[in-house]
């Protein structure tokens, strides 16, 4: 003998558990471009503010005329290894730079044979098979920091400063 019919069809297709979010609201809500447009104009008005700022401080000079902090605390460009310090700044690893580094793996290969040099762009130790030296600046850099271009009659090795 079978199963007898649900007598209400029309009734139970509705009664689903659905969670219905924030984001399905905004996708496919009544109110949801109004929703993706608020999102895009604020988002788009933090970006061109910030930008502002540093671009404005940059160009102005503000940052020179403090004479007590020190120049890696700046808003210009840090090149290498730095570090969040505890007042949120961006300053420059603390490691000297004549001073002997202790022998340590390539950060490539892992490997701790051989002589190895400092990668001029994150600063990590780096051996001399993974070094690459960029046509632009002819700085030492691992082969993690290099772009190969291809586009040109020959190869190029760009390092990420010079690739922008």
């Amino acid at each position: 003998m079978t199963k007898r019919a649900c007598p209400f069809p029309e009734t139970f297709s509705s009664q689903y558990k659905i969670h219905i979010g924030q984001q399905e609201l905004n996708n496919y809500g009544v109110f949801g471009n109004k929703y993706r447009q608020e999102i895009y104009e604020k988002t788009k008005n933090l970006l061109f503010n910030g930008a502002k700022a540093v671009v404005g401080k940059i160009w102005t000079g503000e940052e020179k005329s403090v004479e007590h902090e020190p120049p890696a605390c700046s808003h210009t460009l840090l090149r290498g290894q730095t570090l969040i310090g505890h007042d949120g700044r961006l300053t420059k690893t603390s490691g000297a730079q004549g001073a002997p580094v202790p022998a340590t793996r390539c950060c490539v290969c892992q490997k701790s044979q051989g002589s190895r040099t400092r990668c001029s762009q994150c600063e990590r130790q780096v051996c001399s098979s993974c070094s690459r030296q960029c046509s632009g600046c002819s700085s030492l850099c691992c082969s993690v920091c290099t772009i190969i271009d291809y586009s040109g009659r020959y190869d190029e090795v760009l390092c990420c400063s010079c690739s922008t």
